[in-house]
């Protein structure tokens, strides 16, 4: 499991419909600002890199999801210091497995 729900559960306090709204949300969001940060790569758009990863990075770290979390900061960094875009574009293929897998498991794991 690449997820864990320590962070949300500890926010919810057992209201179990807080919990599946924050994943539905997740599910909806992540997906879409991922591929977004896929076509921003490939257009050489430093800023919209930068801000896509910075999004990113809050819905990852609140599924506990450590290193995906790492990863978007890194390339959020890079984003914003306008760095070699090949450079960032050798980070994105990990991030973009991550989230694939978490949004496999939790659509399996909540039914969604």
């Amino acid at each position: 499991m690449i997820y864990n729900l320590d962070k949300i559960n500890e926010m919810a306090e057992g209201d179990q419909d807080f919990i599946n709204s924050v994943i539905s949300v997740f599910l909806e969001e992540v997906p879409e600002d991922l591929e977004a940060l896929e076509n921003a790569l490939q257009a050489k758009d430093h800023d919209q890199v930068y801000k896509l990863a910075h999004k990113i990075k809050p819905n990852v770290d609140l599924l506990g999801m450590e290193q995906t979390r790492a990863i978007a900061l890194e390339i959020e960094t890079l984003g914003k210091q306008e760095a070699n875009m090949t450079e960032i574009e050798t980070k994105f293929p990990l991030l973009k497995t991550d989230i694939n897998q978490v949004v496999a498991e939790l659509k399996n794991d909540f039914h969604l």
